[in-house]
């Protein structure tokens, strides 16, 4: 739908009865994330809070609380947008088929961003006072807006076809901040960084624009992983079939039809701590040093609503965000990384920490096979956007099974387990990037990545019987074991070679991984907490061991099962608990007679 404001469709959504109000008021401090997060849970409507507590504004979230929602908020344009990706990927295939063209080059063209002289955000100025305080986790270190659309152009010119549009979280209070002073923390690897580093360079302040709200095809394009020199603004017109509005004020760039826009600067020289957060891994990013953006206007539209969504250990409203990317984008993997077939970043693993790929084996078309052409595809995947941010990457052949879903978790193991030999098919990555999320490595944005590749035939049944006295049975070929409290790296050494020990004199045939943990009954009880907590709390480099382990030439590997130490340490992050207090209130909020009722 070519939808003007983010009222237009709210309203939309509501006579299709995919809106829920919540008339009653609700404190933004804790209780409308919960609440949030419990209608994600639920697969409820979209929620709009018309009384805020401390805000004139009213508030909504869950606006993409389910695929099938976020298909209908975009249903007019999904299939001209993929068609166009399709082209893109393929343009022999699009000539073949002269149908495929039909429409595609006018998507593009029609979708231009434009330059207004004004529009209704510009009707009002406010404060920063003014936005709903929302804030999601007990130990975050203030309210945060949750949904912006960070707005940069390159210092050196370009425009708006040059511009990044990104979503990066904005602390509004706490720490040092108040005032005109708010937080700006953005990750590696991401387009605003390109800005920023430019103008530092020049010695100058970074020009930043914040939307919030609009159209709801805006929000997602500020989360698209396009590529640098590639605007979101585009896309954006073409997620919304309306071209991207902006105009200038005071040299700043207004999305014209969003709900909310503040403006400001990054002082080149200036850091503050931002944080702590609640993040998507599950746990709190820490307080670390970031960019400060210092305010200078705020403007709203008259009917001005503000969006939020909360994050945390997965799946959240996010997951949402990362399936239509994978949809709208799919057709590209192919072409941009040849050989690669198909990808998955998992996301009960937080997205980056697991990845996993099919790839073409055609290397050496005789005698038995063995990764050959994956390990190409494999390194082209680790120098790839955010797919070099994965930790740990999972690949296997194509020609082994054609039928594999790279989806399908479960069946995927089962191949990779049936078929790796932990004696060749290891190959690790030490002191690098990773998720500036992940707490696991060894500093911020620093841990390892390990890739594992498979391709050949079956070298071992997997096991489905438990193991009394060794673990708990996760998956078939894979045992959670309980293990005492984390010593410290210093004591880890001979830890490992003695539980080595013990587990060579095992009958562990039929077994590829065992993971230590703190809770193994926990993580063994379901696919879900298995992944989250073997591969987000394990530094490959160092939580790695083998039963029988070696080196050869600098290759590491092992003759039985692989070890994956998915202890908590002293130097990761708290996860995320719920206050339960607010949890007695959300559910008298819930309660018959209440807004809530039936909903969450």
């Amino acid at each position: 739908m070519g939808y003007k404001s983010l009222r237009a469709a709210l309203l939309d959504l509501e006579r299709h009865g995919h809106l829920v109000r919540v008339k009653e008021e609700v404190d933004p401090y804790l209780e409308m994330a919960e609440i949030q997060r419990r209608a994600y849970q639920a697969k409820a409507a979209a929620l709009l809070f018309e009384n805020v507590k401390g805000s004139r504004f009213p508030a909504v979230s869950n606006l993409f609380g389910t695929l099938e929602r976020a298909r209908f908020l975009l249903r007019d344009s999904l299939h001209p947008v993929k068609r166009v990706v399709q082209i893109k990927a393929d343009p022999g295939n699009a000539w073949r088929n002269p149908r495929g063209l039909l429409g595609a080059p006018w998507t593009a063209l029609r979708s231009l961003p434009k330059s207004v002289s004004s529009g209704p955000v510009l009707g009002n100025r406010g404060a920063l006072e003014d936005i709903p305080r929302i804030q999601s986790w007990p130990d975050d270190g203030g309210p945060f807006i949750t949904l912006p659309q960070v707005f940069t152009e390159h210092p050196d010119g370009g425009g708006v076809m040059k511009s990044n549009l990104g979503m990066y979280r904005v602390q509004l209070a706490g720490n040092r901040y108040g005032g005109n002073l708010i937080g700006l923390h953005y990750q590696i690897h991401r387009g605003i960084g390109v800005h920023h580093a430019a103008a530092v360079r020049r010695g100058e302040p970074l020009r930043v624009s914040i939307f919030v709200g609009g159209p709801p095809a805006h929000t997602l394009a500020a989360v698209m992983p396009l590529p640098e020199g590639l605007s979101e603004l585009l896309f954006a017109g073409m997620l919304n079939r309306r071209r991207f509005r902006i105009a200038r004020r005071g040299g700043f760039a207004i999305s014209a039809e969003a709900d909310f826009v503040i403006t400001g600067r990054i002082d080149p020289t200036r850091t503050l701590p931002e944080g702590p957060f609640g993040d998507h891994l599950g746990y709190y990013s820490l307080v670390h040093e970031f960019p400060v953006l210092e305010a200078e206007s705020v403007y709203h539209r008259d009917d001005a609503v503000w969006p939020f969504t909360v994050v945390g250990r997965p799946p959240q409203e996010d997951t949402t965000f990362g399936k239509l990317i994978h949809e709208i984008t799919e057709p590209m993997v192919p072409v941009t990384l040849p050989g690669v077939l198909a990808l998955h970043a998992v996301d009960a693993a937080g997205v980056h920490p697991l990845l996993l790929a099919i790839g073409s084996e055609r290397y050496v078309p005789y005698g038995e096979r063995e990764p050959r052409e994956i390990l190409t595809c494999a390194n082209a995947i680790l120098g790839f956007g955010q797919a070099s941010l994965a930790k740990y990457l999972f690949i296997v052949a194509q020609e082994d099974d054609p039928s594999l879903d790279v989806d399908d978790i479960e069946a995927f193991f089962h191949h990779l387990f049936s078929r790796v030999d932990f004696r060749r098919d290891l190959h690790f990555q030490t002191r690098t990037t990773i998720d500036t999320l992940d707490y696991s490595g060894t500093g911020l944005n620093s841990g390892s990545k390990l890739v594992v590749a498979a391709a050949g035939p079956v070298r071992r049944e997997l096991s489905r019987n438990p193991q009394p006295g060794v673990g708990l049975l996760a998956l078939p070929g894979v045992l959670v074991m309980k293990a005492p409290v984390f010593p410290g790296y210093g004591e880890v050494p001979s830890e490992m070679e003695e539980l080595g020990l013990r587990l060579s004199a095992q009958n562990l045939e039929g077994f590829a991984l065992v993971v230590l943990a703190d809770d193994p009954e926990f993580a063994a009880s379901s696919l879900r907490n298995f992944l989250w907590v073997t591969f987000t709390r394990s530094n490959p480099s160092h939580d790695v061991h083998g039963v029988s382990s070696f080196i050869e030439h600098k290759h590491w590997g092992c003759e039985g099962p692989l070890l994956i130490d998915a202890r908590l340490k002293p130097h990761h992050a708290p996860p995320l608990i719920e206050d339960p207090k607010v949890t007695e209130r959300v559910n008298a909020l819930a309660s018959k007679g209440r807004s809530l009722h039936g909903v969450l």
